[in-house]
């Protein structure tokens, strides 16, 4: 599923990232680990495409495709999710504007046509359903007024709407209480055929979401790749 061959990504003049090599084979549970300043973010960031981080070697395969000069729509559009730590608020754009785009792309992308709205209302009315995510919340503005935990559901009701083949998720479940830690637990439980990369430093979260392998950073390098 995912291959990154000898990655080296720097930020202006410093470097972020050396040698960086990973498989991660499809339907995989990994936890990317290291202690802050490591790199966690800095490699979901660079997976995801943020034209921030610059590549300066090696490569990044993903499902077969070399991407690592794609920028980040396409990378999306082919199956890369990324649920950020920090996403900004966009007043003016509501929750149902946003997903009826996103969720319509990907539809054409990966089938040549057009999403009706009856097929798009389906699906958001399953995915709102599921996460117990109430109907008005789709009429605010991103992220604008709402709370950490709130923010998570938003996050989980897009990953349900574009169904990934990876999904990056740095900390999830931070912010987040008890109750929505265990919907993100059971809505990854839920996704069989994604393939997960989590950033968490919470054993219960990551005993909830049964991680299957590890990778650890370390100032910039992978200091250990284990089985967990």
């Amino acid at each position: 599923m995912l291959d990154i061959k000898n990655l080296s990504v720097s930020m202006g003049d410093k470097i972020l990232l050396t040698d960086i090599n990973i498989h991660i084979p499809a339907r995989a549970r990994y936890l990317l680990s290291g202690h802050n300043g490591s790199g966690k973010s800095t490699l979901a960031q660079t997976i995801a495409g943020n034209p921030e981080y610059i590549i300066n070697g090696g490569e990044i395969i993903f499902n077969g495709r070399n991407i690592t000069n794609e920028n980040a729509t396409t990378r999306a559009l082919i199956g890369i999710f990324l649920g950020a730590q920090n996403v900004p608020e966009i007043p003016g754009l509501t929750v149902l504007s946003f997903l009826k785009h996103s969720a319509a792309a990907h539809h054409h992308f990966q089938t040549g046509r057009d999403l009706s709205m009856g097929e798009f209302l389906t699906r958001i009315e399953d995915a709102r359903s599921r996460l117990n995510i109430p109907k008005e919340w789709l009429n605010r503005s991103i992220n604008v007024g709402f709370s950490g935990g709130e923010r998570k559901r938003l996050m989980l009701l897009r990953l349900l709407m574009t169904r990934p083949l990876l999904a990056i998720l740095d900390e999830p479940d931070s912010g987040a209480d008890g109750e929505t830690q265990q919907l993100i637990a059971t809505t990854i439980a839920s996704m069989p055929d994604t393939t997960f990369i989590i950033i968490s430093h919470q054993e219960k979260f990551k005993e909830a979401v049964k991680i299957t392998d590890k990778i650890e950073l370390e100032s910039g390098h992978i200091k250990n790749a284990l089985c967990a």
